[in-house]
Order: structure tokens, then C-alpha cells, then sequence
């Protein structure tokens, strides 16, 4: 393949991802067009954007942002047809083109194809980081007659689609789109009924106590004959447009009972299954009605169905959606609020209709570890919920140090990578034999007294472990800011000695943002460093407990670090200690 590109004219390899580069003026891709046209074949062009890749590399540095960039050149190439052609372009953009004829893989199968790609995170240890690619996509001869106009306009599509937000796919707009959008989709919608092209995946959610399986999520997938595998993304809004959500709505309540139904005449019986219901499906009159003559056709009890709720439907006051949800749980199942927080929805509204669970979405779960607002809004969450005698699911649990944090602060229910991928029900076996998920995660045999150390100097972290080793304490020991943000989410951690000098961020501003998210650590700091102007600010401001020295005497060093745990423990005690 990467001969191939030789052949086009492409500049030579790029170190950081193993593909060629695109050349300014497109010589390689003025080849390739070329070539298509040559043959009578169109050229689809994709401009890809990786979403959010500054935040990585401010975050966790070029090492790791290098890292990503070649786990991702990588996972386009293995999913590029062996036909298709594939550049870099820029920091964190990449070029995907290629030539097809009317009925074969064009520009936005290539797209779908892409994207699937990144279903499953990024493993870049010790992080594991969720991709969503944005793409433009321009055609050949239809919207540019060269290789310099093909590129300006599926830079413009690019743009286009961002516009609308991340993880999205745009056709260039220069002309009518092209695609699922038109006269036709109806009918091939309506006719994916026939030919069974709709399935149905199953992503587990756990219990947050123990990570006990507790059901699945069923989650919509069109088999499309023309396009492949296609998420609901990419078709969902174009269903509503042309009114038949209420009946793909119903196909997923009836596929889904009968997979439930399906397990329970195996005799697994403590499952239950999880869905969407959207508001046309809610604002029917026979709704309740039509889903309990489903139960009792299948035998299963209401109690082994959750409905997802959106949220715009609880903000619709409409006295048919009141009525069928209190009928719905009449019938005994679980509502839920789908995505709790993006939809706009009243607070009252939380209190005026019979809802069981919350579940955060995805968005405020990505930077929890680490961002005070998130956090705040994940805790207000989480806390407003169980104060309206509510469960709080959170959706899109990626890492450890995610499920740490979420645990900590008394979330009910998980969902996300870190347990499963979503898989087709013959798929799950293996998971449903096991029915604790990720156990090390939930065990409860860590000592009580934890103490983080921080500090980007190995040689300094090894004389601190040898130190304090004994003095019996569990010990978590961090390089660098991110860590020790993953290290509090994942651990209860009682008290952290911190580095003042770090290339990311002071420790005093660490522990400033450390005070906010975990209060009830004893923080200090211990430095060869001494700003009196910034230190003091942060002991008025209850940042830190106290200020420590190096070079550090051994034996005051570590009595001060057993006067830190005395002060936590007298603190949780309800003792005042003075920090």
C-alpha cells in the first residue's frame, strides 16, 4: 500500500505516523485522480480531523499526543480498502480518497467505515482515551475539476460539519447533498423492515457496589445494504423527519423483549434490558397498552424493562406522555431519563413525572478526573438524584480512574468500554457466565491509610517509598499532574505530598484544584523550591496543610506525615484540626 502511495508522487514517510504526506500543491492526489478519471470512476475525498487532539497534547504532553497520532494513522489504515488511498495533512488532520463507480463503497461508506474504527478507545498507557473523528467529504468531478479545488472543498465540508459539533460527517454543500438525505430514503427505510437489515447490540451496565451485571442497554444498529453497519447517528434524524421514528421505536421494544424473553427461557432470570422510547412513541394514546399486551404475550415481568426517556419529551407537558408514563410504571417498568443534562430539562419536571434513574451522559463523565466543573456537576448530579429517591447511571465509563471517582461519589449503576463494547446478543455469553464485571475494580481489601506522593524526579519518588514504607502505609506514587488525578479518582487517598516544581503545574495550583475535588485530603507540600508570596496564599486559602523542606530530615519528615493521617482521622472523627 505505502508503494503504492510512492508511485502517486507522495513526499516521503512521516516519522511520527509511518504514511506519507500529503505535498502542498496535492501532486499524489492530482496522480490519483487522475487515474480514476482514467477509468471512468468518481473520487471521493475525506479531510479527517481528529476531535479535541489539542486538549491531549496540552494535557499529556507530545510524547503521548505522538503516541495517539500513530494509534490513529493506524487504525485508518487497517480499515482503508485496499484500493483507497490514505495522507497526512497537518498536525492532527489526515486525507482519505478513494475511486469508485456507482453502486461500489463511496465517500460516505468510507466515512462510517472510518469511524467504526474508534468504536473502542485508545490504549496509550496509562490512559485510555475515546476518538471521534470529524469528516468533510468532496467529490470528483461533482464538486471540484482538480486536485487543489477537490482538497479547499472537503476542507470546507470539514468545517461544515464541525460546525454542528464533534464526531460528525459532512458532504460538501456546494451543491445539492448527496447521500441519505433525499426522495428516496423513505422508501429504502421503509423497505430495511423487510430485508431485516436492523439489529440490535448490547452494552452491559453494572452495579456500582460490586460490578455485578445488572442488565444491558440495547442499542440500534441499521445493516444497511448500501452503506454497511451505520450507528443511529447517522440516520436517526432523518427517520424523525420522515415520521417513522414511532415505528422503528416499536421494532426495538419488540426485538428487544424477545431477546429478554429469549434469556429468561434459559433460565437467566435476573437480567433486564434497558431502551430507548421516543417521544412519538410516548405521545400515542395505546402506547401503555401495546407495550403491556407485549409483556404478557412474551411473559415477562414489567420489572425487567427500563425505558429511556428523553429529555425534550419531559419538557413537552403534554398530558399523553404524563399518561402513558405512569402507565408504563404501573406495568412495573424502570424509567429513566436518557442523557440527563443536554436536552435543557426543568428541574421541576424531575419532580412532576414518575421517573426512576438518571443517566449522565458521556460528556460530563470525559474529564471528571481533573476538571473542578465537572466534577461539581457530576456530584450535583449524582446528589440530586438520590435526593429525589432516584438511581444515577453514568454512561460512557472509559477508564479506571473514571469508575474510581464515579464510586467514590455514590454513583448506582456503570456503562461504558471499561466493561464491554457494545456486542450482538450471541456474542454476550461470556460476559453474562462471568456476572461480576471487573472485579479487581470493586474490591474492598485496601488499607486504610493512603499516602500519594507526587514529584516528576524518580530518583526522589524512590527515597520517599523507601521511607515511608515503614510506617505500614498503602503508597501511590505519580510523575506527573495526570497521574496523580487518576491515582485520587481510583483511590481513597488520605494524604498527598506534593512536588512544588513540576513542568505541568505547581503544586500549589495541584492541590488548590486537589482541595476542591477531594476535600477531605490532608495536603502538603514538600519543595526545595520557596515562593513565601504563593505558598502563603495557599495555606489562607486552605490549599495546603502545610510546607515541608528539602533537603527533608528523615525522622521529621516522616512524623509529620503520621501527624497528617492523626489530623484526617480526627477530622472524620468531627474533631477540629485546623485545616
Amino acid at each position: 500500500m505505502e508503494q503504492r502511495y510512492d508511485e502517486y508522487g507522495s513526499v516521503p514517510v512521516d516519522p511520527v505516523t509511518g504514511i506519507y504526506r500529503l505535498g502542498a500543491n496535492g501532486p499524489s492526489l492530482a496522480t490519483a485522480i487522475a487515474a480514476a478519471a482514467a477509468t471512468r470512476r468518481k473520487v471521493a475525498l475525506l479531510h479527517i480531523d481528529i476531535d479535541m487532539f489539542g486538549s491531549i497534547n496540552s494535557n499529556m504532553g507530545e510524547t503521548v499526543g505522538d503516541q495517539v497520532l500513530a494509534a490513529v494513522a493506524q487504525r485508518l489504515r487497517n480499515a482503508m480498502p485496499a484500493d483507497a488511498w490514505l495522507w497526512r495533512r497537518g498536525t492532527d488532520e489526515f486525507i482519505a480518497g478513494i475511486g469508485y463507480r456507482e453502486g461500489e463503497t463511496d465517500g460516505e461508506a468510507l466515512a462510517e467505515r472510518l469511524r467504526d474504527a474508534f468504536e473502542v478507545p485508545l490504549s496509550i498507557p496509562p490512559y485510555t482515551l475515546p476518538i471521534t473523528l470529524s469528516i468533510g467529504i468532496a467529490v470528483f468531478p461533482d464538486h471540484a475539476q482538480n486536485a487543489a479545488a477537490l482538497l479547499a472543498t472537503a476542507e470546507h465540508a470539514l468545517r461544515h460539519a464541525k460546525q454542528t459539533g464533534l464526531d460528525n460527517v459532512g458532504l460538501y454543500s456546494g451543491r445539492p447533498e448527496r447521500g441519505p438525505i433525499n426522495d428516496g430514503f423513505a422508501q429504502r427505510f421503509a423497505d430495511a423492515f423487510d430485508r431485516d437489515e436492523f439489529r440490535l447490540f448490547y452494552q452491559p451496565f453494572v452495579n456500582g457496589h460490586d460490578g455485578s451485571l445488572a442488565g444491558f442497554s440495547a442499542l440500534l444498529r441499521w445493516n444497511s445494504e448500501s452503506n454497511g453497519l451505520l450507528r443511529p447517528n447517522r440516520f436517526l434524524d432523518i427517520v424523525e423527519r420522515v415520521g417513522l421514528s414511532a415505528r422503528l421505536g416499536s421494532w426495538v421494544v419488540e426485538a428487544a423483549a424477545r431477546q429478554l424473553a429469549q434469556w429468561r427461557d434459559e433460565g437467566i432470570d435476573y437480567l433486564t434490558i434497558s431502551m430507548h422510547l421516543p417521544t412519538t412513541m410516548l405521545s400515542q394514546p395505546d402506547c401503555r397498552d401495546r407495550i403491556g399486551e407485549l409483556l404478557h404475550r412474551l411473559n415477562i415481568p414489567g420489572r425487567a424493562l427500563e425505558f429511556e426517556v428523553p429529555e425534550n419529551a419531559l419538557s413537552l407537558d403534554a398530558r399523553h406522555t404524563y399518561e402513558t408514563l405512569v402507565g408504563l410504571r404501573e406495568l412495573g417498568a424502570c424509567l429513566t431519563v436518557q442523557d440527563f443534562g443536554l436536552g435543557g430539562l426543568a428541574f421541576a419536571a424531575l419532580a412532576q413525572y414518575p421517573l426512576d434513574r438518571l443517566k449522565i451522559d458521556r460528556s460530563f463523565i470525559r474529564n471528571v478526573t481533573s476538571d473542578t466543573r465537572s466534577a461539581a456537576i457530576v456530584r450535583g448530579i449524582i446528589a440530586m438524584g438520590h435526593r429525589l429517591d432516584m438511581k444515577v447511571c453514568a454512561k460512557g465509563v472509559e477508564s479506571e480512574a473514571e469508575l474510581g471517582f464515579l464510586r467514590r461519589n455514590h454513583c448506582d449503576f456503570f456503562q461504558g468500554y471499561i466493561f464491554s463494547a457494545p456486542q450482538p446478543a450471541e456474542a454476550l455469553a461470556e460476559l453474562i457466565r462471568k456476572r461480576f464485571l471487573l472485579p479487581e475494580a470493586f474490591a474492598h481489601t485496601r488499607p486504610e491509610r493512603t499516602l500519594l506522593l507526587l514529584d516528576d524526579e524518580e530518583n526522589v519518588l524512590r527515597s520517599l517509598v523507601r521511607l515511608f514504607r515503614r510506617d505500614g502505609y498503602q503508597i501511590l506514587t505519580a510523575n506527573s499532574v495526570r497521574e496523580a488525578f487518576d491515582l485520587l479518582a481510583s483511590n481513597r487517598v488520605q494524604v498527598i505530598l506534593s512536588d512544588q516544581r513540576m513542568p505541568d503545574m505547581s503544586g500549589t495550583e495541584f492541590l488548590g484544584r486537589v482541595r476542591d475535588l477531594y476535600p477531605d485530603t490532608v495536603r502538603m507540600v514538600l519543595s526545595g523550591y520557596t515562593d513565601l508570596a504563593t505558598i502563603t496564599e495557599a495555606v489562607n486559602q486552605g490549599a495546603i496543610y502545610r510546607f515541608l523542606t528539602k533537603p527533608w530530615n528523615d525522622d521529621e519528615l516522616r512524623e509529620h506525615i503520621q501527624a497528617a493521617f492523626r489530623a484526617h482521622e480526627r477530622r472524620a472523627a468531627g474533631e477540629e484540626t485546623g485545616f
